[in-house]
């Protein structure tokens, strides 16, 4: 009942606002011919002051005084000589904002409102939450603000934290939870994607130490040698990187779900990716389970004369092919792919200026406001590649 009574309040409230200026009716204009009048009269009296004072001679007060006496009496003839119009009344608005507006209001809220459904406090939501995530976080962190030592409430919010984009929540629940129960791989390892998360996908140092520390507790974890295989990529140390991301490859099942990802990164740093299958024609070392060849990837026969190369030869291979994929790229950009691995492998080379070069190529055949586009400003952002005047 209340809640109908203040939707008559308000309907009511709206009605005389809107029906103000209508109902008020047409208050009678400022007579602006009167008005000049007056002013024209002030200017007589000023005038004969100041020629009392002797600030102006006789005849050009006579000039002025005819002037303004001409003025006048132009003014003055033409006054109307009607009454004013009684107000009009705007009988169909009023009865459109009276009736209609409420009515129409009324229908949609039965069409698509519950009128039927009792109210249901924020006491009595917390108490029975359902699937409704916020009120399941408004519930734990009621829990945490009376029980801020209850470890498991914040190993439970810390992961809803981080997947609902709360980074920043998410990082001091980790810290909590790691505090009251204790330091566990997967406690650290979303603690450092968390860190990770608020400087945009790099791999600081603090993260790269609580990493470290995972792989004391659990020196097999894949999540977290990959984060800090990344971290070496990042911070320009290709062969480290690439050692690191091949002991993984070798750690992990073939139908592991990160191997195609950690294939990537190998071939982005020069190695050769774990689960080459020479034998299948047409077969990439950078695309598992073979397929086409995308352009610029080295061939079985790079590969199998990689392996016998110096690490100098070796370099200078790598640079041969990431020329080679850049030429192909001149003669055919619609390869999104081609052009990531581009703009990559220059970073790893560390040669900023071609990777800009790449980039700007790139977003002139993927423009930023498609996907595309916005994925090669995301890794030049990664790989600390200067994006200004890159989509000009």
């Amino acid at each position: 009942m209340l809640f109908w009574i203040l939707v008559a309040a308000l309907t009511a409230a709206l009605a005389v606002i809107l029906l103000y200026p209508l109902l008020r009716g047409a208050k009678a204009a400022d007579n602006i011919r009167a008005g000049e009048a007056a002013v024209y009269r002030d200017q007589l009296r000023e005038l004969d002051r100041d020629l009392n004072g002797g600030l102006i001679t006789p005849e050009e007060a006579d000039y002025a005084r005819a002037e303004i006496g001409r003025r006048l009496i132009a003014v003055s003839a033409d006054e109307p000589a009607e009454t004013p119009k009684p107000a009009r009344h705007h009988r169909f608005t009023e009865a459109f904002v009276l009736l209609v507006l409420p009515v129409l209001g009324l229908c949609l809220y039965l069409t698509t409102g519950r009128p039927d459904l009792p109210s249901q406090p924020l006491e009595a939501r917390l108490e029975n939450p359902g699937n409704d995530v916020a009120v399941l976080i408004t519930k734990a962190e009621r829990h945490l603000a009376e029980k801020p030592d209850d470890g498991k409430g914040w190993d439970v919010l810390a992961p809803i934290y981080f997947r609902t984009m709360r980074v920043n929540d998410a990082q001091v629940a980790y810290r909590n939870a790691i505090r009251l129960l204790g330091p566990s791989p997967v406690r650290l390892d979303g603690l450092a994607e968390t860190l990770m998360a608020v400087s945009d996908g790099v791999v600081t140092e603090e993260a790269r130490q609580v990493l470290e520390q995972s792989l004391t507790l659990e020196p097999d974890n894949p999540r977290a040698r990959f984060y800090i295989a990344l971290s070496m990529e990042q911070a320009g140390r290709p062969d480290e990187a690439r050692q690191a991301f091949e002991a993984l490859a070798k750690q992990s099942p073939d139908d592991a779900p990160w191997l195609p990802l950690v294939n990537q990164h190998i071939a982005t740093n020069g190695g050769v990716p774990a689960g080459a299958n020479p034998a299948a024609p047409g077969a990439n070392p950078a695309t598992p389970g073979g397929g086409p060849a995308a352009p610029g990837n080295p061939t079985q026969q790079d590969v199998a004369a990689a392996e016998n190369m110096s690490a100098g030869d070796r370099q200078q291979m790598i640079r041969g092919m990431v020329e080679s994929l850049d030429a192909k790229l001149s003669e055919d950009p619609n390869n999104f792919e081609g052009w990531m691995r581009l703009v990559r492998s220059y970073a790893v080379l560390n040669d900023k200026d071609r990777a800009a070069g790449a980039l700007k190529r790139g977003l002139a055949a993927f423009p930023p406001p498609g996907e595309e586009g916005r994925q090669l400003l995301a890794l030049a952002r990664e790989l600390g590649i200067a994006t200004e005047g890159a989509t000009q």
